[in-house]
C-alpha cells in the first residue's frame, strides 16, 4: 500500500517549507507551456494564411494570363 508524501491538503500546499520555490517553478513551466503553444497557433494561422494569399495572387495572375491571351491577337506576319 502506498503512503501519501503528505499527511493533509494544507501541508501538499506548503511543500514543506519550499511551497515559493515550488509553485514559482510550476508557474514558470506552466506559463511556458502556455505561451509556446500559443506561439504555436498564432504560426499555424499566420501560414494558413500566406498561403491562402499567395494561392488568391497566382489564381489571379493565371486569369490575368488567360485574358491576355484572348483579346489580344497574335501580331500579323508580313510575307
Amino acid at each position: 500500500m502506498m503512503n501519501p508524501a503528505f499527511s493533509s491538503w494544507p501541508a501538499f500546499l506548503a511543500m514543506g517549507g519550499y511551497a515559493f520555490y515550488v509553485w514559482l517553478a510550476v508557474a514558470a513551466t506552466l506559463l511556458s507551456l502556455v505561451i509556446l503553444v500559443a506561439q504555436t497557433l498564432v504560426a499555424h494561422r499566420q501560414l494558413l494564411n500566406a498561403i491562402r494569399r499567395q494561392q488568391a495572387r497566382a489564381a489571379r495572375l493565371r486569369q490575368g494570363a488567360s485574358r491576355l491571351t484572348t483579346t489580344i491577337p497574335p501580331p500579323e506576319r508580313d510575307q
